[in-house]
């Protein structure tokens, strides 16, 4: 089996685009070749790929930019996919290309911005609305990183549910409990505050930050001795200015702090050092961030919307991410109380240990050969 897969968006560059949909098309790529795939990749000329086992075909095109990706996408995709004589195509985020001469398969990772669209620039939100419709009827499979992306896709796009196959991502072997002598020497490089709340993902309204930073505000003084810092790591995505306005206004600018973008090799450290993670998303298709931090034994709250409690199973404790009071009780529970860590820290161990790349590339290859089944190239 033959199949090429878009990888145009690993860049290489911290943005906000290195964050989850990077880390899926990495790890995929990765384990695909060895669940028995033949696999030609479609990358940009400085895109960063994961060791051989896979032909590259990269443009010329500097796809880093949006817009030239997308042309790329439609125009030239077609064209490259009838000269790789590839058996089926993957686009693994969202898009495929409207006109093809072989199946595909799409990846739907959430729908937010249909949720919530005033969270997106115009541009992102029409090209997300017109292709990810498009590519998601025109598909042979669709598959859905939950099944509340799954749920999401048939109620939202109008998708029939049976072509939909639930695949989960899965978690970097590297994230896992380092010992307390490595987690000091980290801290002492780094310069970090002995307890510290941590978030990971991008900087962007949907993530929820400006009521988590609320949160964390309401806190007593005894909550937080010693003294207690809240750390928000990821790229600026887009629409963050009031997120730094509001640290401002709280007068918390010396206890919250920016790191920006945290590169994969480095995330283990800051999970390992964290007091607890916190990841109070308004929506998300999975929560690769949760899964991350529970194998690593970190504490962590989340919100109990979308598909964050799938996400975390029983390893998480679950808060109403539109109530500041309840987010910051849960922040409380979560810095204080011994017992409940110490719960949360071994359920989250035993949750995150069902999620492996290998199983998602196994699955995400049973999904490959329905699609030629169905299409009558099995």
């Amino acid at each position: 089996m033959h199949i090429a897969l878009n990888a145009h968006l690993l860049s290489g560059t911290p943005t906000y685009r290195s964050a989850g949909v990077h880390r899926y098309i990495y790890y995929l790529l990765a384990h695909l070749p060895r669940a028995g795939c033949q696999v030609t990749v479609f990358a940009g000329p400085h895109s960063r790929l994961p060791e051989d086992g896979y032909a590259v075909r990269r443009s010329r095109w500097p796809t880093a930019k949006p817009p030239v990706r997308v042309a790329w996408e439609q125009v030239v995709q077609p064209w490259a996919l009838r000269r790789a004589r590839v058996d089926l195509f993957h686009g693994p985020v969202f898009v495929g290309p409207l006109l093809t001469p072989c199946p595909t398969v799409v990846t739907i990772h959430d729908l937010s911005f249909l949720r919530y669209p005033h969270f997106f620039r115009p541009a992102n939100r029409l090209y997300l609305r017109t292709f990810t419709r498009a590519s998601a009827r025109r598909a042979s499979r669709i598959i859905a990183v939950s099944n509340h992306a799954a749920e999401e896709t048939v109620r939202l796009l109008g998708v029939d549910r049976r072509k939909i196959d639930v695949v989960y991502h899965g978690v970097d072997p590297a994230l896992r409990p380092l010992s307390p002598e490595e987690v000091e020497a980290f801290r002492r490089r780094e310069g970090l505050p002995e307890r510290f709340v941590l978030y990971v993902g991008t900087l962007e309204p949907r993530k929820n930050l400006i009521r988590l930073v609320e949160a964390f505000a309401l806190l007593r003084p005894a909550t937080l001795r010693p003294e207690t810092h809240l750390i928000l790591a990821g790229a600026r995505g887009w629409y963050f200015q009031d997120l730094f306005a509001r640290v401002e206004q709280l007068g918390l600018k010396d206890r919250v702090i920016f790191p920006g973008y945290i590169p994969g090799d480095r995330l283990v450290y800051w999970y390992n050092a964290a007091t607890g993670f916190a990841y109070p998303s308004l929506y998300e298709g999975f929560g690769m961030p949760v899964v991350e931090a529970q194998a690593c034994g970190t504490p962590v709250l989340t919100s109990n919307r979308s598909a964050l409690p799938e996400a975390a199973g029983e390893g998480a404790l679950l808060v109403d991410p539109e109530d500041v009071e309840a987010i910051a009780e849960g922040l409380r529970r979560l810095l204080m109380d011994e017992p409940l860590r110490a719960e949360l820290r071994q359920r989250g161990l035993d949750h995150a240990a069902r999620f492996t790349w290998e199983k998602t590339a196994a699955e995400t290859v049973t999904v490959y050969r329905q699609a030629l089944a169905e299409e009558g190239r099995g």
